[in-house]
C-alpha cells in the first residue's frame, strides 16, 4: 500500500489544474476529483475568514480515520495538497518540493497558460521521480 495516495493541485479561483493518483484502493473518476478540489478550496477559504488567530493561513493539515490531508498554500494562492496514509510524516517537505517542481517546470514554460490545466512533460516525470523517491524514504523510515 502506498504511502501518498493522490496530489491535487489548485489555482487561486479553486480551479483543478492537476490531479494524480498514486494507486488508492478507491480511484476517483474525474468529476469526484474536481468535487474535491472545489470542496478543499471552499473549506481552506472558510478556515481562513473563521479563525480566531489573525492572520491565519487557512487548514495544513486534516486528519481522519483512513487518510490525512497536508496542504501547501503558495504566496499566489495556489494550493498544493496531497492525501496520504494516516500519520505519514514528512509531508509539508515533499509539498515544498513539488511547488519548487511547479515553479521550475511549469511556470518557467512559455507555452504554460497561468491558471490552466497543466499538460507539461517534464513536471510529470520530475513530479513521478519525487513521489517515487518519497515513498523509498518513507519504506525505510
Amino acid at each position: 500500500m502506498a504511502a501518498i495516495y493522490s496530489l491535487y493541485i489548485i489555482n487561486k479561483s479553486g480551479g483543478l489544474i492537476f490531479y494524480k493518483d498514486y494507486g488508492s484502493a478507491g480511484r476517483m473518476d474525474t468529476n469526484d476529483s474536481l468535487r474535491v478540489a472545489s470542496l478543499w478550496h471552499s473549506m481552506h477559504a472558510i478556515s481562513q475568514q473563521l479563525s480566531p488567530v489573525a492572520g491565519c493561513l487557512g487548514i495544513e493539515l486534516l486528519e481522519a480515520d483512513t487518510f490525512d490531508l497536508h496542504c501547501f498554500q503558495s504566496l499566489t494562492g495556489t494550493k498544493f495538497f496531497v492525501v496520504c496514509e494516516p500519520g505519514t510524516q514528512h509531508m509539508e517537505a515533499l509539498l515544498k518540493v513539488i511547488y519548487e517542481l511547479y515553479t521550475d517546470y511549469v511556470l518557467k514554460n512559455p507555452f504554460y497558460e497561468m491558471e490552466m490545466p497543466i499538460r507539461c512533460e517534464l513536471f510529470d516525470i520530475n513530479l513521478s521521480l519525487t513521489v517515487q523517491k518519497e515513498r523509498v524514504a518513507l519504506l525505510g523510515r
